[in-house]
């Protein structure tokens, strides 16, 4: 989900939750749970989704019984929106911050709530982060390098037969912004 060329950023297709958006045309209301069952994967994958197709208005939480089950519907009663009528909705800068900022917040306050439940093996992280000084078109080139290697894997989320036997769902966050003096300007580089 990037800006080009000054258009309005839209949600991005993506595989999952076309899947999703079939699942919810066919059956109108589902679960993380009924989707993984259906589906395949797991459920906090679907959650991830099924909550990011929510803060894009296109889905809604449904009544439910209550407890821990948050069944989603579509956000608006009519026909349901094909992948490229959901994936075509704009959304402003701000909302997509929004979104991508809190899922990626909230899932990495669950892993540091959650880390000694894990198996020992998985209870580091990689988490680092360095101030490097860049031009506009190395910060771009940066990121296309990141989204390629990552592009590696991507196959993985929707073919689980693809992942080795130790394989586990994992967070990667990159955030490549640049640091802005209080008024707007980029910081000055220090002196040589």
């Amino acid at each position: 989900m990037m800006v080009q060329g000054g258009r309005e950023p839209r949600l991005e297709r993506h595989p999952v939750r076309e899947a999703l958006l079939e699942l919810i045309g066919r059956d109108g209301i589902v679960t993380a749970t009924a989707a993984a069952r259906e589906l395949g994967g797991s459920t906090g994958l679907y959650s991830f989704h099924l909550r990011q197709l929510a803060r894009f208005g296109i889905i809604e939480e449904a009544p439910s019984a209550g407890g821990r089950v948050r069944p989603w519907r579509l956000a608006r009663a009519g026909a349901v929106p094909s992948p490229d009528q959901a994936a075509s909705r704009p959304v402003s800068d701000a909302q997509l911050s929004e979104v991508a900022r809190g899922l990626e917040d909230e899932s990495y306050r669950r892993w540091l709530d959650q880390r000694h439940t894990a198996p020992a093996v998985w209870r580091r992280d990689e988490a680092f982060s360095q101030i490097v000084y860049l031009t506009p078109d190395e910060m771009a080139g940066m990121a296309e390098v990141i989204r390629a290697l990552l592009a590696q894997y991507r196959h993985r989320e929707v073919r689980p037969a693809t992942r080795p036997p130790e394989a586990a769902p994992v967070a990667v966050v990159a955030r490549l912004f640049p640091l802005l003096e209080p008024g707007g300007e980029p910081r000055p580089a220090p002196p040589r």
